[in-house]
């Protein structure tokens, strides 16, 4: 059954992104996009409620999600220049398989980020 899943690793300090607010947004052929959940990370850097997407609510089609990476690290007591170096993390992905595992990590510190397609 298709599914979408995030996990957020901080990777200044070394441990989940507890309390990051992310946004998942499908984005539209005009390259608008329309927020369909917003969703705050637990203590394992993850979504409380299940995955973002699941197999009723999976649909192809491009999609982003949006990682708000200053205030996390501002909560946490980062001095950040203003503007911030990364304020959000905006990540633009296609679901090709509505029937697929589609699992987006995102390792970030407040001077960079990586992701990959995880399992």
């Amino acid at each position: 059954m298709g599914h979408l899943s995030t996990h957020v690793l901080d990777t200044a300090n070394g441990c989940p992104a507890a309390g990051m607010l992310v946004k998942l947004q499908r984005v539209q052929a005009d390259g608008s996009a329309q927020t369909v959940k917003t969703i705050t990370l637990n203590a394992d850097g993850r979504n409380d409620g299940g995955p973002l997407l699941d197999a009723s609510t999976m649909e192809t089609g491009r999609w982003r999600l949006v990682f708000e990476v200053a205030p996390y690290f501002r909560a946490r007591g980062v001095e950040l220049p203003e503007p911030p170096f990364i304020d959000s993390v905006p990540l633009d992905f296609g679901i090709a398989d509505k029937a697929g595992h589609y699992h987006v990590p995102l390792l970030v510190s407040p001077f960079s980020y990586s992701t990959y397609r995880g399992s």
